[in-house]
């Protein structure tokens, strides 16, 4: 079984390989850092700020506020990878990739994982209070339905999907937090958390590929582990196609304006390529298409929508 970069998942004598996107070192930061998957915040967090972006045409914004939605997005995000990894610690112990995670190895203790989850569950909470009350009043549906995600690969090969809008809700809290009512026309928010659940899960099924056989082994739950190999790569494409849609009719309803066109042109060409990256038989550019290309997605297209505010 191979993982990012075509490498096998174990080494030559069964020893677990770092997965990508990990720091080297043990320091308590480097290590919840890496428990968390710090990194991957770059996929959601500049959709939030999109969020803010587009409420700004019809609300004002402080720096307090947006530094709230940081916070909120941020423990919202430490809480459910915490209990994610929580909740699958014995199948991650299982899965050569995932062995060398921290509670499989014993840097993180499972009491000390599910400490951080309240911990981090209360500063969100706290967050959305500090913005406004619908965001308050939202918070458990939010805080509940990222945790939700953990436990639908037990049963459901749609996972994915709960992922994607779990990361989808980032840039509706966003606008939420801003304008602290929804807006009219009513499905603007609606078609951009749709956008980045197409955009997350379209990404999720191509990482899912690695696992597809531990995953049809253990009776894990996934698009490629249904479907196979070749029919997952075109669920994936179909889902990114559907992203593209999404965003534009985002951009109708909530920033009608030639930077956001500009951006889902910028957006639907990066998918492009991505999808260049990642063939069936073919895993040895996984961590280019999942982590770079998708990094730069979100953050390009959030400076575009950012940088159109600023100057008009």
């Amino acid at each position: 079984m191979r993982g990012p970069k075509g490498r096998r998942a174990e080494g030559p004598e069964g020893t677990a390989i770092r997965e990508g996107q990990t720091f080297l070192g043990e320091s308590p930061f480097i290590k919840w850092a890496n428990f968390v998957k710090l990194p991957h915040t770059v996929f959601a967090l500049p959709f939030a700020i999109v969020g803010v972006v587009a409420a700004s045409y019809r609300a004002l914004v402080s720096w307090t506020m947006v530094l709230w939605v940081v916070i909120a997005f941020t423990a919202a995000r430490f809480a459910a990878m915490t209990f994610n990894r929580l909740v699958d610690r014995k199948v991650d112990a299982e899965n050569p990739r995932t062995r060398m995670r921290e509670i499989p190895r014993g840097v993180i203790s499972p009491g000390e994982a599910a400490t951080a989850v309240a911990v981090s569950a209360g500063v969100f909470i706290l967050a959305a209070s500090r913005l406004n009350v619908l965001c308050l009043a939202l918070s458990p549906v939010a805080l509940g339905w990222v945790l939700f995600y953990s436990y639908t690969k037990r049963f459901t090969a749609w996972s994915h999907l709960v992922l994607g809008l779990g990361l989808g809700i980032a840039p509706v809290g966003g606008y939420l937090a801003v304008a602290g009512h929804w807006p009219s026309p009513w499905w603007g928010p609606v078609a951009l958390a749709f956008a980045v659940m197409s955009w997350v899960a379209g990404f999720d099924v191509l990482y899912a590929l690695q696992d597809l056989d531990f995953d049809r082994r253990t009776g894990l739950h996934s698009i490629p582990a249904a479907l196979g190999a070749d029919r997952a790569v075109q669920v994936a494409r179909a889902l990114h196609v559907l992203c593209v849609g999404f965003l534009l009719l985002a951009g109708v309803a909530l920033s009608p304006t030639a930077g956001w066109m500009v951006g889902v042109g910028a957006v639907g060409a990066l998918l492009v390529w991505e999808h260049r990256l990642v063939h069936p038989n073919d895993l040895s550019r996984l961590d280019a298409a999942f982590f770079m290309m998708n990094g730069v997605i979100s953050i390009l297209f959030c400076t575009i929508v950012l940088v159109e505010r600023f100057v008009t």
